[in-house]
C-alpha cells in the first residue's frame, strides 16, 4: 500500500490461467454473512461470496500459504512423511511469567515423544501448544481439549505457570504441516513463503523462510520486469537459494526429534565458537559462509558422537515429578 500497490482482502482466487504474455486470475470477494445481511444485498451464495472479476498481470507470486494455489494446481507438493506432526494449542490468560524481558521470551519444553511451546502474546495472554506425531493423538481417542489438558498436566514446568490460568480461546488443531513443493517457479510464476514449503514450527523457521523468499522473489522480479530475458538465469538461482535454506532447517528439525540432539543442544560449550554458529543459523544465517559450514559440521558430528559415546550427560526427557516417582518405585507414565 505504501508503495502504491492495490491490496484486496477477503478475496478468494478461483482460477489461474497462464499465457505466453501474462497471467489472469478469477477472483471472488468474500464477505461475512452478517455484513451481507446488514446491507440487504441479494444474489449471494450460501458461502457468502458476492462480487467477482478478473485480474491480469505479467507475473504471479503465489504467497497463499499452506494451501498454495499453484502448488495444488500443478500437483507439486512433496510431503515429509517422517514429519507428519500434529499441533494442539490454545490461548490462556493469567499464566505466571518471569519478571522483565524474560517474561516476553518463548519457552520450549521437550518431552520423550513431543514438545511444548509457551509463547507470550500480550501482557496477559499466552499461547500454549503441544506438537507430536498425529498417530499418538489418534490412538488416545481423546478430544483435542482433553488431550491438551492431560498433556499439560504431565509437565510440572507448565502446571507451575498455570496455577491461576484459564483458557481464553477454543482449542485448535493443525496437522500435516511439513512439506515442500517440487518446483518453485515456472513460466510467469514464483512460489514464496509457505506456498513454497514449510518445515515444522520449531525454531520459527517458517517466519524467516517467508521473509527470505519474499525478498529474493522481489529482487528477481524487479530485474525481470525491466528485462524478461533475465528470468532464465534469475529464477533457477531463486529456487536454489530457497531450497538450500529449507535444507538447512530440515536438517535441524530432523535432528531436533532425536534425544542426542537435545542433549548436545542443551549443554553448550564454548568450543570452536560452536554456540554462536548454531545461533547464527537459527537466526537466519543459512550457513553459506565457510566459517559457519565447518562449525555446523562439527556440531552435527558431536550429535552423532553423543548417540554412541556420551560426551555430555544423558537426559531422560521424563518430567521431573515422574522421574522422582520412578526412582521411588512408584508407577509412572512417560510424557
Amino acid at each position: 500500500r505504501e508503495n502504491g500497490a492495490e491490496v484486496r482482502e477477503q478475496v478468494a482466487v478461483d482460477c489461474v490461467e497462464f499465457t505466453d504474455t501474462g497471467v489472469t486470475l478469477d477472483w471472488r470477494e468474500l464477505r461475512s454473512a452478517n455484513e451481507i445481511g446488514d446491507r440487504g444485498e441479494t444474489g449471494s451464495s450460501p458461502n457468502g461470496f458476492t462480487r467477482q472479476g478478473k485480474i491480469s498481470a505479467r507475473y504471479m507470486i503465489d504467497a497463499s500459504g499452506r494451501n498454495s494455489i499453484l502448488g495444488t494446481k500443478f500437483n507439486l507438493r512433496k510431503i515429509y512423511r517422517h514429519l507428519q506432526k500434529l499441533s494442539i494449542f490454545a490461548h490462556y490468560d493469567g499464566m505466571t511469567r518471569a519478571e522483565g524481558i524474560d517474561g516476553t521470551l518463548t519457552t520450549l519444553i521437550r518431552g520423550i515423544d513431543r514438545w511444548f511451546w509457551i509463547i507470550p502474546l500480550t501482557p496477559e495472554r499466552t499461547s500454549v501448544g503441544v506438537v507430536l506425531d498425529g498417530e499418538i493423538f489418534k490412538k488416545s481417542r481423546q478430544t483435542p481439549e482433553q488431550f491438551l489438558e492431560d498433556a499439560i498436566a504431565e509437565q510440572p514446568n507448565l502446571t507451575r505457570r498455570m496455577t491461576n490460568a484459564h483458557r481464553a480461546s477454543p482449542v485448535h488443531v493443525a496437522a500435516d504441516f511439513s512439506y515442500r513443493n517440487a518446483k518453485l517457479f515456472g513460466d510467469r510464476w514464483i512460489l514464496a513463503g509457505d506456498a513454497a514449503g514449510f518445515i515444522d514450527p520449531i525454531f520459527s523457521s517458517g517466519v524467516f523462510l517467508a521473509v527470505f523468499s519474499g525478498e529474493l522473489a522481489a529482487d528477481a522480479l524487479h530485474a525481470m520486469l525491466d528485462d524478461p530475458r533475465k528470468a532464465r538465469r534469475l529464477l533457477p538461482v531463486y529456487e536454489r537459494k530457497v531450497n538450500r535454506a529449507m535444507d538447512v532447517y530440515l536438517r535441524f528439525i530432523n535432528a531436533w526429534y532425536t534425544k542426542e540432539f537435545i542433549e548436545i543442544f542443551s549443554s553448550p560449550r564454548q568450543i570452536l565458537n560452536l554456540p554462536p554458529a548454531v545461533n547464527a543459523v537459527l537466526g537466519g544465517n543459512t550457513g553459506a559462509e565457510f566459517g559457519i559450514k565447518w562449525r555446523m559440521w562439527v556440531f552435527y558430528f558431536l550429535v552423532w558422537l553423543q548417540r554412541h559415546y556420551p560426551i555430555v550427560p544423558r537426559l531422560t526427557l521424563i518430567p521431573k515429578k515422574q522421574e522422582d516417582a520412578a526412582m521411588s518405585g512408584q508407577p509412572v507414565s512417560a510424557c
